[in-house]
């Protein structure tokens, strides 16, 4: 198997991990940032642990900041999204992040692009404003808008993780991970409610599995896919 379909297999199986998220979401009663920030705690260390075991050093550059803020601020948007729309919802319309990429790509970075990126793209869009438009009213508008936004941070993950070199990537996976937890775990209580152990144990579930393998995946995929299939 050459490089380019083994970081393909890598996301298909960093993208079945990711799609488990809307349901245990649903089923931990606290903010959503509290539950973006303990989430990414658990995936910080899953994703430390990784460094550790391949000898990385922890970089901290330009490339990683800007990684590492669009992570984080991807990981708030859609928990936000979750909890204010359906989990569908919040998971189809975070993938708008193709239409994102194509059009940064296209407008600041110059790069071409093949016409069935573009047709594939354009097909993409049309099916999720079925989803967008059918669920207007209350508040789903604002889960759903939200939902958008994390498919614009995402595109700006996955450009700034393919622009980190080699021994950057993992750091800014695990700086956008620590930023997450930084500015989540304050919200723990707010709403009233209590850590409870099951609560804890979908975190960490969310955590390792639907967060910190995957990204690791992702990190790994970036090296030999291209931002737009990657997304």
């Amino acid at each position: 198997m050459n490089a380019e379909k083994k970081a393909m297999l890598q996301m298909v199986v960093c993208a079945t991990l990711w799609s488990i998220a809307g349901l245990f979401i649903k089923l931990i009663d606290l903010d959503p940032f509290a539950i973006a920030g303990m989430r990414s705690l658990f995936a910080a260390a899953t994703v430390l642990v990784f460094m550790v075991l391949r000898r990385e050093k922890i970089r901290l550059t330009r490339n990683v900041a800007i990684s590492a803020f669009f992570l984080a601020a991807t990981f708030l948007a859609f928990v936000s999204a979750n909890k204010l729309t359906t989990a569908a919802n919040a998971i189809v319309l975070q993938y708008t992040s193709p239409v994102f990429i194509l059009i940064a790509s296209a407008l600041f970075l110059k790069e071409r692009f093949l016409r069935v990126d573009l047709a594939v793209v354009l097909a993409t869009l049309a099916g999720i404003s079925l989803f967008f438009f059918d669920q207007l009213d209350g508040g789903k508008l604002v889960g759903n808008l939200l939902g958008v936004l994390s498919g614009l941070f995402m595109a700006g993950m996955f450009l700034s993780v393919r622009h980190c070199d080699k021994s950057e990537r993992m750091s800014g996976m695990l700086m956008g991970h620590l930023l997450t937890a930084l500015i989540g775990i304050p919200f723990l209580g707010m709403d009233g409610g209590g850590l409870s152990g099951q609560s804890l144990g979908f975190l960490a579930l969310l955590g390792v599995l639907q967060l910190g393998i995957p990204y690791i995946l992702c990190g790994l995929a970036s090296e030999n896919c291209p931002p737009l299939a990657c997304s």
